[in-house]
């Protein structure tokens, strides 16, 4: 990092604190409601919370893992290329929703 802009590819990078890394999947185009009706990838929805899945979590993040769906509103965000890729940095207290296979075991919660 000879002047501190640039991150070297060959440096591990590790989460911080209750930091998440999580990445949208990658669904562009239009959409269908279960109704059917076309939803033009252009519509703007308002207070809409989105899924990611989680790539890496910080040493203070207690209740998710990577691998995980989390639920989140998207302008509780800050966007980030690593490595040519597009991701999501997010603080553990502003997910909404944890959704895991591990979470089946002996829980009780709401089933989306």
């Amino acid at each position: 990092m000879p002047d501190g802009r640039e991150v070297d590819d060959k440096h591990p990078i590790k989460m911080l604190n209750d930091r998440l890394l999580v990445q949208l999947p990658n669904k562009e185009g239009e959409r269908r409601s279960r109704s059917g009706i076309l939803i033009p990838a252009t519509a703007q929805m308002s207070k809409r919370l989105a899924w990611a899945e989680v790539v890496a979590v910080g040493p203070n993040v207690r209740s998710i893992e990577a691998g995980d769906q989390v639920l989140f509103n998207p302008e509780d965000r800050f966007e980030v290329e690593v490595r040519g890729e597009d991701y999501l940095i997010l603080r553990e207290r502003d997910i909404h929703a944890v959704a895991a296979p591990r979470l089946e075991e002996g829980s009780t919660g709401l089933y989306l």
